[in-house]
């Protein structure tokens, strides 16, 4: 096994427990190898630091696996970490039969993601080093959970930054992908093929609920509502009319079924359009709504483009605010990991300050349970939803 040695003077994170090694930390390497074979780590002393899968085409040279020198990565390794995973969905996930069952380094496990929908699993492996398990570890759900079917969402772009092919398809069926789950009492549809990410936002479920009290009676816009699912609890929590806007109409037609499927097919109206134009055009109507949810698709991916997705934050949550009544309520998110929560919450009083309006913070909240963070691993909380009353 090929040897990584930690360069001398510098602050090594893998040392604090964060699961990467990047090219710029190393400083040689002994011993040969295949791109996403397994290596060893050591510090500039010699002494173990973990083990894990290495991949010279990308920034994150290391992924670790292992921190304990006698512990083989085989089948029982994996096993083990899947078990662990499932135990811990087992204490944190209530009222669904849908969750995120395995989350990459948050779970030990690096770059892999496993989602439970109903009955139905969806897989992506995001690194070279854990694509080359992908049959043992499908193996291993197979075993463990006997779903009827198991789909890979190899699609995400990320892969190429591996040197990985972009894929999607059946590792177990076929069968029909567009599958109902149950959430909170509510029925909703999930597109495992062809919507976003792996078909559905788990990451909200818990935030979700938090429209309870806040919708009651109210007049609600849902933008970015995506399959409607913040729109269809907006209802069930007592909203007497719910607008929801989105810019993908296959992801609106799946909306619509989901309105109808729990009885709201009479609250919930569903709009397609760009969401920021949608915005001006409401406030030169001038229109007023209760309860407004904006929950947008990251805006930056990385720290390069982080004042430009600043903008784009503090613009919608601008024109939102312009579009609520004295004491209306804005439920805001952000799900791009680059931009901290103390960033977060100074754009959403910039945006205050710039409509001429206060803002008072009532709840901050972050990914559901399911997505736990790696407190070492600050690159697992993403999720920051500000629910907030504006006057």
């Amino acid at each position: 096994m090929a040897v990584v040695k930690l360069a001398g003077n510098m602050k090594h994170r893998v040392l604090a427990g964060h699961p990467w090694v990047y090219g710029t930390e190393v400083s040689e390497i002994s011993g040969d190898f295949q791109p996403g074979d397994l290596v060893e780590v050591i510090d500039q002393r010699g002494r173990f630091v973990g083990r894990g899968y290495i991949n010279p085409a990308s920034q994150i040279l290391v992924r670790i696996l292992s921190r304990d020198s006698s512990e083989l990565i085989d089948r029982d390794f994996f096993v083990r970490r899947i078990k662990a995973a499932l135990a811990y969905r087992r204490h944190v996930v209530r009222d669904s039969d849908s969750c995120r069952l395995i989350y990459a380094e948050a779970d030990f496990i690096p770059a892999l993601i496993v989602d439970k929908f109903g009955a139905y699993l969806v897989l992506q492996t995001l690194a070279l080093g854990i694509d080359k398990y992908k049959d043992l570890i499908v193996d291993i759900l197979e075993e463990l959970l006997e779903p009827p079917g198991i789909y890979e969402r190899n699609d995400a772009a990320v892969r190429e930054l591996e040197g990985l092919p972009l894929k999607s398809g059946f590792l177990k069926g076929p069968f029909e992908t567009l599958v109902e789950i149950k959430e909170n009492g509510l029925y909703f549809l999930v597109d495992l093929a062809g919507g976003q990410k792996t078909g559905y936002f788990l990451d909200q479920r818990e935030n979700r609920t938090v429209l309870q009290g806040l919708a009651r009676d109210a007049r609600v816009l849902d933008c970015f509502c995506h399959t409607g699912a913040f729109s269809v609890y907006a209802a069930h929590f007592g909203a007497k009319e719910v607008h929801g806007i989105d810019i993908a109409s296959p992801a609106l037609a799946v909306a619509e079924k989901n309105a109808l499927r729990n009885g709201f097919g009479g609250i919930c109206r569903f709009y397609e359009g760009n969401v920021f134009d949608e915005l001006r055009a409401l406030e030169k109507k001038k229109e007023k709504y209760d309860l407004i949810i904006l929950d947008p698709p990251a805006f930056t991916k990385s720290r390069n483009s982080l004042e430009g997705a600043v903008r784009g934050y503090k613009e919608i949550n601008l024109r939102a605010m312009k579009l609520l009544p004295p004491g209306g309520f804005l439920v805001t998110c952000t799900c791009s990991y680059h931009l901290p929560e103390s960033r977060f919450l100074d754009v959403i009083q910039d945006a205050a300050r710039d409509a001429g309006r206060q803002a008072r913070l009532i709840e901050l909240r972050r990914q559901a349970k399911d997505h736990p963070m790696l407190l070492a691993a600050p690159e697992t909380y993403y999720l920051k939803c500000a629910v907030t009353q504006v006057w």
